[in-house]
């Protein structure tokens, strides 16, 4: 049995930024009998519904932009994403929501200040801190099943 952080949008929780959910019942099926750790950092720090956001490239460094106000809100994020590991330290895989600025994985779309798209495979914010710390990452669309 492993322990697998998975986007709960993909477990039905409805904490999209529309308060909707992206269940994935194919994904579940192969993940029976696993203990499920879920988790949804958007949800956490601004709850559902919620204005949508970008990352968007400044300096090298990506940051979550909010399409409503403009401002970056990256730090309610990644102290999220690193209080989560923190609790968790046996995570033996990161099932992130494909596309998303927080949790894709190597999906998540990145603009440049002027809202010019500059990449389409980049990771989200917390996918990121997950692969900081060597913990093996995959987008849900991408999952074959458990090796």
């Amino acid at each position: 049995m492993k322990n697998i952080a998975i986007s709960a949008c993909l477990l039905g929780e409805k904490c999209r930024y529309d308060a909707g959910d992206n269940k994935n019942e194919a994904l579940l099926a192969q993940l029976q009998g696993h203990t499920l750790i879920p988790f949804c950092p958007e949800d956490y720090a601004f709850g559902s519904p919620r204005p949508t956001m970008d990352l968007v490239r400044s300096k090298e460094v990506n940051k979550a932009i909010s399409n409503k106000t403009g401002q970056d809100i990256s730090l309610p994020v990644i102290g999220y994403a690193n209080a989560f590991f923190d609790k968790h330290e046996k995570i033996d895989l990161y099932i992130g929501k494909e596309r998303s600025p927080s949790c894709g994985v190597c999906s998540a779309r990145v603009y440049d200040e002027k809202k010019n798209l500059l990449s389409e495979n980049e990771s989200g914010l917390m996918a990121n801190e997950a692969l900081k710390r060597d913990i093996p990452c995959i987008d849900a669309e991408n999952f074959k099943g458990i090796e």
